[in-house]
């Protein structure tokens, strides 16, 4: 039985309403999913038995890797009774009484540099005869603990591996460049960063340029803030401890 042309007309106005319908809902483009929040406890050590990080460039790394003008490598503090003998550049860094690294390597700068008293104090930074700081422009490769908590002896989670920089003449920003391994991940996750960490600021900001494993497509930025190590763990080396809150979307 033939339909009636209305009911036709009907069907088929009907039908290109659906084809229409699924043609927006395909140029739409993908939608942007849930977001998600990881929080990290990064562990920079300096110095020691068990170094986590090592300046392979600039004054201060020249320092760290022994090349200083001494009958044979003696680290960063000279044999008792001996004399330091300036660098190139005249300058002999101030070093950390506690460590004998030299204030301005790594993350804390000079700015957490432990006085007398026990108590830190601001410390200027020290200028070489160029005007510039002594650590600018060091570079320092890295190979981070990451933990669930801030002791250094809680769950591990992964490693940060990359670099950071000396990007201030002051001393007071270090450009930063890693990628968070995360242990325990079956497709190979990972997370990788990108930004400016302040030395001494209540907090810094970096980016997520990107993930692997579970963390595919990943985008968003991070939120540093430096704590103080709680001591629970002892270690010989000098300590940078970041807490690291990632904010993610996908």
């Amino acid at each position: 039985m033939e339909l009636p042309a209305l009911k036709r007309l009907s069907i088929l106005f009907l039908i290109g309403l659906l084809h229409v319908g699924y043609i927006l809902a395909t140029d739409a483009g993908p939608t942007e999913g849930p977001a998600s929040t990881l929080e990290l406890y990064m562990h920079d050590i300096l110095g020691g038995s068990n170094p986590t990080a090592r300046p392979i460039t600039g004054l201060l790394g020249n320092i760290y890797n022994g090349q200083v003008p001494f009958a044979r490598s003696i680290g960063f503090t000279a044999p008792r009774g001996g004399v330091a003998i300036p660098n190139a550049n005249g300058a002999i860094p101030t070093v950390n009484g506690n460590t004998g690294i030299p204030l301005g390597t790594g993350l804390s700068g000079t700015n957490f540099a432990p006085n007398p008293n026990g108590q830190t104090a601001g410390i200027q930074t020290q200028l070489g005869p160029d005007g510039l700081g002594l650590g600018f422009g060091t570079i320092t490769v890295i190979d981070d603990v990451l933990t669930m908590g801030p002791d250094l002896g809680s769950q591990t989670v992964g490693r940060a591996q990359g670099v950071y920089v000396a990007s201030s003449a002051d001393g007071t920003a270090q450009m930063m460049a890693f990628t968070a391994m995360i242990e325990g991940g079956e497709y190979g996750d990972s997370l990788s960063f990108f930004g400016v960490y302040k030395v001494g600021s209540a907090m810094s900001h970096v980016s997520v340029t990107g993930g692997t494993g579970k963390f595919k497509n990943a985008s968003g930025f991070a939120e540093i803030r430096s704590l103080f190590p709680s001591g629970q763990h002892v270690i010989d080396g000098a300590e940078t401890l970041l807490r690291i809150t990632v904010h993610l979307t996908y």
